[in-house]
């Protein structure tokens, strides 16, 4: 079986673990999209989209139109990248999505804009280097649009917290969870802490397993926060993260990839049929 690695950076620890794990019995190729030239044929039995830029959801685009399985599709991956829509279908779906409002530029919505209560301003945008900042008074505000006059921009009505994020990460059914501090927090962004999953509140899990439905995503993250009794708030929905450091998501991510080519009716070597995603999302042999 082969399976394709669309990414610069076939060495993130994530898809490097994950290649360790099928390379034994599978052919794994990575596909940079800066440089790649023609695919060639026959395609991979399945293409993991870890990437963003415009080139790679191109080169998704182009191997989706040829037949081949992409995770996560170019359509959902550029989804997550424009905050205005991410939170119109969420708000839509019934998600407890922040509400959000959008403008064309910072600089012109801070010249007439009043605050009566802290809001957080993101870039419309989500990239690498974007704009997230709490913005507490209107001094502030005109400060920040001094630096991106011409950012486009969502806004959001800031939520008290703990200021620590919830990390919430899904491959297939799988959820992982870690607790973040947050770059919104006084302190600025803080380490990664581990949270085993049955230290969630109460249906969390199962809300992650939901954003995955309604945005048609297999590997992905979720943020959220803790606004008070376990009343979740989600900030933000990332396409097939980093999720470092997670037991067991390198091979629920092997496993994520062997069903999917065995969802398109492609033959599987008999070696890798008598496996199975075990109950940790690992392999397991029958």
């Amino acid at each position: 079986m082969r399976i394709g690695l669309i990414t610069p950076e076939p060495g993130h620890p994530l898809l490097a673990d994950t290649t360790a794990l099928l390379a034994p019995e599978h052919t794994v190729e990575a596909l940079d999209p800066l440089t790649v030239g023609k695919v060639p044929l026959p395609l991979a039995e399945v293409y993991l989209l870890k990437s963003r830029t415009p080139h790679a959801l191109g080169l998704a685009r182009h191997l989706e139109r040829r037949g081949a399985a992409v995770v996560n599709s170019a359509a959902a991956t550029e989804l997550c990248q424009d905050r205005t829509e991410m939170a119109g279908l969420a708000l839509r779906a019934g998600l407890p999505f922040a509400p959000t409002d959008t403008h064309d530029s910072l600089g012109a919505w801070a010249a007439g804009a009043r605050l009566d209560a802290p809001v957080v301003v993101k870039s419309r945008r989500s990239r690498r280097g974007d704009l997230v900042a709490r913005v507490n008074d209107a001094p502030h505000l005109r400060e920040l649009a001094r630096e991106w006059p011409h950012e486009p921009v969502v806004v959001q009505e800031y939520a008290p917290n703990s200021g620590w994020d919830h990390k919430l990460w899904a491959i297939g059914g799988q959820v992982f969870s870690a607790l973040r501090r947050s770059e919104l927090s006084p302190g600025g962004r803080g380490p990664t802490r581990p949270l085993p999953l049955a230290e969630l509140p109460s249906g969390w899990a199962d809300l992650v397993r939901e954003v995955g439905a309604v945005f048609a995503l297999d590997v992905y993250g979720v943020d959220i926060i803790d606004t008070g009794g376990g009343a979740p708030l989600i900030v933000d929905i990332n396409a097939f993260p980093g999720i470092r450091g997670q037991a067991g998501a390198p091979e629920a991510l092997a496993a994520l990839a062997l069903g999917r080519a065995q969802e398109r009716g492609r033959p599987v070597p008999r070696a890798a049929e008598g496996r199975r995603p075990g109950p940790d999302g690992g392999m397991r042999g029958t």
